[in-house]
């Protein structure tokens, strides 16, 4: 992930470079101004993640609906992570329409949902992370990704049959997948609680 943002500012770089030296030449052939010194272009600041919680649940967000809260998928997941129904009914919310237009609550539910994970998964995780499973290494917030699109009950089957018993979403979309592309993301702020408010 790290790498593939380091390619992204040397691209991004790149093209600013590139855009600069041709808009320059033009000048320098239509004018017989003086070009502006490298030095005299303005500073970019590119927005990227870091590794902690913020990171990964924006990351997950951008995977999960491009991070836009009133979207409903053709199968009827909801808003920003893509919640169902019945998980949203765990944490007492029937509104849907009032989830969709609230992204104050999508994000608590997003917070109480993995809390609630992590509380499910805490044997898995403390027997799980740091092992390679099919050639992928497990870490405690590729566990609460899969976890998201799957179900707790569905990553516990994958760790403790050590990969052998698997599982996809109606798109195709594997528990493996998940473990693989958000690995390495600090989530120990999140605490384990069986019973999380929104």
């Amino acid at each position: 992930m790290l790498i593939i943002r380091h390619l992204v500012l040397v691209f991004l770089g790149f093209v600013l470079l590139t855009s600069f030296t041709e808009t320059t030449a033009k000048k320098e052939k239509t004018t017989t101004t003086t070009p502006i010194p490298i030095h005299k272009v303005e500073k970019v600041n590119i927005p990227f993640l870091l590794n902690d919680f913020v990171g990964f649940k924006e990351a997950l967000a951008f995977k999960e609906s491009q991070g836009k809260y009133r979207v409903v998928n053709t199968l009827g997941y909801l808003g920003k992570y893509q919640f169902g129904k019945e998980t949203l009914k765990r944490f007492r919310i029937y509104n849907t329409t009032h989830f969709l237009r609230t992204p104050e609550l999508q994000e608590r539910t997003f917070v109480a949902y993995c809390k609630l994970n992590k509380w499910i998964l805490r044997k898995d995780i403390k027997r799980s992370v740091g092992k390679t499973i099919n050639g992928v290494k497990i870490t405690e917030s590729g566990i609460l990704a899969a976890a998201h699109l799957s179900g707790a009950g569905n990553v516990k089957k994958f760790l403790r049959s050590n990969g052998s018993i698997r599982f996809n979403d109606a798109y195709g979309t594997s528990i493996q997948s998940y473990l693989k592309k958000f690995a390495g993301y600090d989530v120990s702020n999140i605490k384990a609680n069986k019973k999380p408010t929104v």
